[in-house]
């Protein structure tokens, strides 16, 4: 069992990955919740806000969305390495994009998890939260 102390100290990156409306952002935010009421310091580090303030200026081509990732991934590993839990709900289609942040935590000894949020496409479609699968349907 772990004290609050030793909860406070040992961060962690917690990938979640899957298509563009599979309830990525809302698993994160609910699980930080929950760490956040066991003492445990949380960030969500959330696709959308990092495209928008960090990586503003890339597209979606394979190289930008690497290049997005590959952020986001530094970030991560940062707080993870200073007792933090990085909960990072992106989709990162590429898996040697996700495989390049995986062997940056194994690099520095930091924990790494990356869970596939499997929701079939047809329930991401009638979700729809940003308009992409009517967009794509057009």
């Amino acid at each position: 069992m772990t004290t609050l102390q030793e909860n406070q100290v040992t961060g962690a990156t917690i990938w979640l990955t899957g298509l563009p409306s599979a309830g990525k952002t809302t698993i994160a935010y609910e699980l930080a919740g929950r760490l956040r009421e066991e003492g445990h310091r949380v960030e969500v580090l959330d696709g959308d806000e990092i495209r928008e303030f960090l990586s503003s200026g890339l597209g979606f081509s394979r190289e930008d969305r690497h290049t997005n990732v590959q952020r986001i991934g530094f970030l991560a590993e940062l707080l993870a390495r200073n007792g933090v839990k990085a909960l990072v709900p992106v989709i990162a289609p590429y898996a040697d994009s996700r495989e390049a942040v995986r062997g940056r935590h194994e690099a520095g000894g930091t924990p790494y998890i990356e869970v596939h949020v499997a929701t079939p496409v047809e329930v991401c479609s009638v979700r729809d939260v940003k308009g992409l699968y009517a967009k794509q349907a057009a």
